[in-house]
């Protein structure tokens, strides 16, 4: 039985945080996340590139206690195996990570897939084959991806009108751009550093979800 409708799963693509244990400062991960939640962030993804398999296993396990009190969608990035173990809500993939037709296998029909895209070839083809949703970018310059290059707002348009999935624009979002991407179509952001960066991550992502909020599809 799936845990989120459709109908909720898009709405949750509103305000996407994608972690980052960069900037915890003495805090622990479920901590922050937590901080994020109460500020209303509305999905969660733990991408956590550089720690040991049990080490993340275990902060994985952590973080998903916080977002189950929120009910909130949490999936693991790039690891399915985890995603399935921990029974986590799903699993982002990359173009490059586990094919999206085996993710499904291993992790079935009720769990949520979202996968990269970055031309509306990879966007229509990740709907065909099953994706729940689209996580798009690079729309702006980002430290965390050095691998790809800013996406034109054309480009962004065109694959959201392009698949019928929600579509969420990634890539160096901060609260001093989000407006820039009204009239793309998407159906929300997703920030790393905008919101787990911050200060003061709780109003931090209140500012984003204010903002996001005015140029989302309805």
């Amino acid at each position: 039985m799936q845990k989120f409708t459709k109908k909720e799963l898009k709405e949750a693509m509103c305000l996407y945080a994608v972690t980052d244990s960069t900037w915890l400062k003495e805090r622990t991960l479920p901590e922050v996340v937590e901080e994020a939640l109460e500020g209303g962030a509305t999905f969660i993804q733990i991408r956590e590139k550089h720690l040991e398999y049990e080490d993340f296993v275990t902060l994985a396990k952590g973080v998903k206690a916080v977002t189950d009190r929120y009910h909130v969608p949490y999936v693991i990035n790039d690891e399915v195996g985890i995603a399935k173990l921990i029974d986590a809500d799903g699993v982002h993939l990359g173009q490059n990570d586990e094919e999206l037709t085996k993710a499904r296998e291993i992790l079935g029909p009720d769990k949520i897939i979202g996968v990269s895209a970055h031309t509306v070839e990879e966007a229509v083809t990740a709907e065909k084959n099953g994706a729940d949703y689209l996580g798009v970018g690079a729309v702006f310059n980002t430290s965390t991806k050095t691998d790809v290059t800013d996406m034109s707002g054309e480009t962004l348009k065109a694959i959201c009108d392009a698949v019928s999935i929600p579509v969420v624009a990634i890539g160096g979002i901060k609260a001093d751009n989000i407006l820039e991407l009204k009239g793309s179509h998407i159906d929300g952001v997703a920030v790393v550093s905008a919101i787990f960066a911050a200060e003061d991550i709780k109003e931090a992502t209140k500012d984003l979800l204010e903002k996001v909020k005015k140029i989302v599809k309805q």
